[in-house]
């Protein structure tokens, strides 16, 4: 049985899915914090139980007779961050299973300014002394990112950013097709290649996309990091929330991000999806 983890959330759920065309739902397990919300799943067959990384008794009920397990990283930062992919590591090796398949990240470095890229790095430590086989998903920067940062830009006319440098974005059904293959086929052990999409773009690239897509002028705007990170606390984002979002940046220009690696496309058979469609869908949907 494969059991998927936060099978609620979007990588989560959009690989779940994609099992679904692979495998008949009685080998498909997710594991969830809240079942109510896995309903559909259920219904399609699909072994649906509670679980938490912060429960180890319930994870152990969760992924009971599983052979491989997605551990779908967490959104919190830290030693939080860790302890909770660690227990659920912990979980899979008790419950006897082949493969852990994590959702780690491309730019992760053990001295990134960007928070989780740490976190990444370490629970690819924890994996690698844990024994049990396992397949670190290196996954490019998610696509639907650009789309808050392009938020007020697209009131504006002025996506006010600091300074920043290429990032490959990534669509998250490309991810989550490469996780399903990686989760049902002869998955590489260790950490993989960058799984991302063809190209990247820095902000200034984001706003010609972003005007190209929109039909109306968007202008790159360079602020400090201080400035933006003001801006952020005025618009009501925690002080936690607006330090790494300037991580990020400071990161990306870097260029821990920059990597555009062929492997997603090879790994998929075809082109990864372009920026421009995840941007002209979100904003076709944006009320």
């Amino acid at each position: 049985m494969i059991v998927v983890t936060g099978a609620t959330g979007k990588l989560g759920r959009e690989t779940a899915l994609r099992l679904l065309d692979r495998v008949a739902p009685e080998q498909l397990g997710v594991c969830v914090r809240d079942p109510a919300k896995a309903r559909d799943l259920a219904a399609r067959g699909v072994r649906v139980r509670a679980g938490d990384f912060a429960d180890p008794a319930g994870l152990a009920h969760a992924f009971e007779g599983a052979t491989r397990v997605l551990v779908v990283s967490v959104d919190r930062t830290g030693e939080q961050a860790v302890r909770l992919h660690a227990n659920a590591v912990r979980a899979a090796v008790d419950a006897g299973v082949e493969r852990v398949v994590y959702t780690s990240h491309a730019g992760a470095r053990p001295d990134s300014p960007f928070a989780p890229m740490p976190d990444h790095t370490a629970t690819e430590d924890v994996l690698r002394s844990s024994g049990v086989g396992f397949t670190a998903l290196r996954n490019g920067f998610y696509a639907s990112t650009v789309l808050q940062l392009l938020a007020g830009a697209l009131r504006t006319g002025e996506l006010a950013v600091p300074e920043d440098g290429p990032v490959a974005w990534t669509a998250h059904a490309d991810l989550a097709e490469a996780a399903a293959l990686a989760l049902t086929g002869d998955a590489p052990t260790g950490r993989t290649a960058p799984l991302t999409a063809g190209e990247a773009l820095d902000a200034g690239g984001i706003a010609e996309l972003a005007s190209s897509v929109t039909g109306r002028a968007i202008r790159r705007v360079v602020v400090s990091d201080e400035r933006y990170h003001a801006d952020l606390v005025g618009h009501g984002v925690p002080e936690a929330g607006a330090t790494m979002l300037v991580g990020l940046f400071a990161a990306a220009r870097r260029g821990d991000f920059a990597t555009a690696d062929p492997t997603l496309t090879t790994l998929l058979g075809r082109p990864p999806t372009r920026l421009g469609a995840v941007l002209a869908e979100g904003i076709r949907r944006t009320p």
